[in-house]
């Protein structure tokens, strides 16, 4: 009776472990759990935005990395429209265009002082350079005033090749020849490409002409141009970006909230990192220096 009684407490205790075992082991047929897609973002009531921007920020590829990542956080439709930043100032004048990034500050300025935008804000900074063929028949290598050069190149009478399209970059190379005291209309050395950056790079390429550009417009291309950067660091040279919404009283169709949120995210610390970053991998140097919550005055600004 008394191994009966022993056989069966051994019974229920040899039962309970299975049980506690069994309660403690992860059921193999459970599916994982995965992570929550996240939401996408509500539609804005007026989704279409027009950027209005020079051309070196399109011949870069930093509108393509940008403008994408904005579309996806925000809801909104970018239509980008890469012209020279005088013409992209003429669309905000008349009302055609939502939001401007452009490189040229006093341009910029008095844009503003008329009324044609809000909320200027600083994004980023590279520079300008002065490239031309390795053989550099006008002797400018080196030279540490880009005023200086343009000299050098006005009295061989080397080929130059100009935008000639009101842009940032021909504003600022209008103001080195005046700085040179140099007349540059009718000279047969002197031609005007009336287009972009990367167009304009290209007839300099072909032609083994002299011109000034951009930086990062220059990298990004370099490897089908064969010029040389010859003079750069000059403190003139330094070229500025903003952002600036279009004042919604010019149109009714003006997207205000669109540009609004642009700017923002053209100076939200996620989008400076990007801008930090972009052309490191690619060309060794960044193509851009972020600048969001700094002064003009800081960068040397003219």
């Amino acid at each position: 009776m008394k191994n009966a009684v022993f056989s069966f407490i051994g019974l229920l205790l040899l039962a309970s472990l299975v049980l506690g075992i069994a309660g403690c082991s992860k059921p193999s047929s459970l599916t994982p759990v995965s992570s929550p897609t996240p939401a996408a973002p509500p539609k804005p009531a007026n989704p279409a935005l027009i950027l209005a921007t020079t051309t070196s920020t399109q011949d870069s590829g930093l509108l393509d990395v940008l403008v994408p990542i904005f579309q996806q956080k925000t809801g909104y439709v970018v239509k980008p429209i890469a012209v020279g930043t005088g013409q992209a100032m003429a669309m905000g004048e008349r009302g055609e265009a939502d939001v401007l990034l452009v490189h040229a500050p006093e341009s910029e300025v008095k844009f503003m002082q008329a009324g044609h935008g809000v909320n200027r804000k600083l994004v980023m900074h590279n520079d300008f350079i002065i490239i031309g063929p390795s053989a550099d028949p006008a002797g400018i290598k080196e030279t540490t005033s880009a005023a200086a050069a343009l000299k050098k190149i006005a009295a061989a009478k080397t080929l130059f090749i100009s935008r000639g399209d009101n842009s940032g970059t021909n504003q600022l190379e209008l103001k080195l020849w005046k700085t040179a005291s140099i007349d540059v209309k009718g000279q047969t050395w002197y031609q005007e490409s009336g287009q972009g950056m990367g167009a304009t790079l290209g007839i300099a390429a072909e032609k083994r002409a002299y011109t000034i550009t951009d930086r990062a417009t220059y990298l990004a291309l370099r490897k089908n141009l064969g010029l040389d950067i010859l003079v750069e660091k000059d403190p003139i040279l330094l070229n500025i970006y903003h952002v600036i919404q279009v004042n919604p009283q010019k149109s009714d169709k003006i997207n205000a909230e669109g540009a609004k949120a642009f700017a923002d995210f053209m100076v939200s610390p996620e989008t400076q990192e990007i801008i930090r970053n972009f052309g490191i991998d690619k060309f060794g140097e960044p193509l851009f220096f972020p600048d969001a919550g700094k002064t003009e005055a800081e960068l040397g600004s003219v």
